[in-house]
C-alpha cells in the first residue's frame, strides 16, 4: 500500500495538468491507496479556494475518489458523516472537527455560524465559551 499526497488528487480529479493526471492516474490504478485525513482535509481547501468547486461539487468528488475498491481511509465512517454534514451545510473542516469530537459532550468554538449549525447533528454540543 502507498499513500498519497494532496497534489496527486488534486491533479487526479481536476485534469489540469495532463502530464501530471496520467501519472496520479497510473497511481491510483495501480496501488492500493490510503489517504489521510489532513489531505482529505487540503484537498477539499484546495478544490475549493483554487478551482471554486462548490460543496455538492466537492462532495461527489470525494464519494466518487472513496468509493473506489482500492481507496483506504483512516476513518471511513467519520469521513462519510463529514461529508453528508457537508451535504446539509457545515464547513467541511467544521463537520471533520465534529466527527471526531462526537464522544466527548461538548466542542468550544469561537464560530457562531458552525455552533448554530451544529447543534441538533450529535450529542456533542458545540457551544461558544
Amino acid at each position: 500500500m502507498i499513500s498519497v499526497d494532496t497534489n496527486i488528487i488534486i491533479r487526479f480529479l481536476t485534469h489540469d495538468d495532463e502530464q501530471q493526471y496520467k501519472k496520479a492516474f497510473s497511481i491510483f490504478s495501480s496501488y492500493e491507496v490510503f489517504i489521510p485525513d489532513t489531505v482529505i482535509l487540503e484537498t477539499e481547501w484546495v478544490l475549493r479556494y483554487a478551482y471554486d468547486f462548490s460543496p455538492e461539487e466537492i462532495c461527489n468528488a470525494f464519494i466518487n475518489l472513496f468509493g473506489l475498491r482500492n481507496i483506504h481511509l483512516s476513518n471511513p465512517t467519520f469521513i462519510a458523516q463529514a461529508i453528508e454534514w457537508h451535504q446539509q451545510g457545515l464547513d467541511f473542516s467544521d463537520a471533520l472537527h465534529l466527527t471526531q469530537s462526537q464522544q466527548f459532550e461538548k466542542l468550544y468554538t469561537f464560530d457562531k455560524k458552525f455552533s448554530a449549525k451544529a447543534n441538533g447533528l450529535t450529542n456533542c454540543l458545540v457551544i461558544l465559551p
